[in-house]
């Protein structure tokens, strides 16, 4: 069995039929850093599944000032579902920060699977569940804790993550100047 159906198949009991009907439904591709998979303003049809590399999603204010909203590391979904649930304009940017390996599936067409067997709705609904419980904690994070913790939770969370992303990124995840992270860097290393 391959390790995206182990992986799949961690999050609820799916059949092999059902994952290669999933498998049969989505398209291999490589993606160089610096793509964009869903720019501004795009009115996106695809959800993405990472297998190798990373990914940033980013806000950008008019004055062209950019914001890490999350980043997105293996295995894990990628996609504005906002976007893909209104049927509207993505407010995000998905971007490749390395090169990266996915799966690319249209969303209607999944959601179409997914009424036709229910264990690939109860798939659907587990990922949902747990992108939410990581949104919830992002969030909380944001409004309760400090820089230095938020950076130190960061880690915890992902204890690899500087290898892959750039300290500039990670400073703009946790809302601060690069200079600001590498004095607590710096702090966190002496201590």
């Amino acid at each position: 069995m391959s390790k995206n159906f182990e992986f799949l198949k961690s999050l609820e009991n799916i059949s092999e039929e059902t994952f290669r009907e999933l498998q049969d439904a989505s398209k291999f591709k490589k993606i160089a850093a610096g793509t964009q998979i869903v720019k501004l303003g795009d009115v996106t049809t695809k959800i993405y599944m990472l297998v190798s590399g990373s990914i940033r999603c980013y806000i950008s204010t008019e004055s062209g000032k950019e914001f890490n909203k999350s980043f997105y590391l293996p295995v894990s979904f990628v996609g504005s579902l906002t976007a893909l649930l209104k049927r509207k304009p993505s407010t995000l940017v998905f971007e490749a920060l390395t090169d990266c390996k996915m799966y690319e599936l249209d969303y209607y067409h999944l959601m179409k699977l997914c009424d036709e067997k229910p264990n690939l709705k109860s798939l659907y609904t587990k990922i949902l569940e747990s992108l939410f419980v990581k949104y919830e904690r992002r969030l909380v994070e944001m409004i309760s804790l400090n820089a230095t913790d938020r950076y130190l939770e960061l880690l915890k969370q992902n204890p690899n993550i500087e290898d892959s992303i750039s300290q500039y990124h990670i400073a703009s995840y946790l809302g601060i100047t690069p200079v600001q992270l590498s004095r607590i860097r710096k702090k966190i290393s002496s201590s």
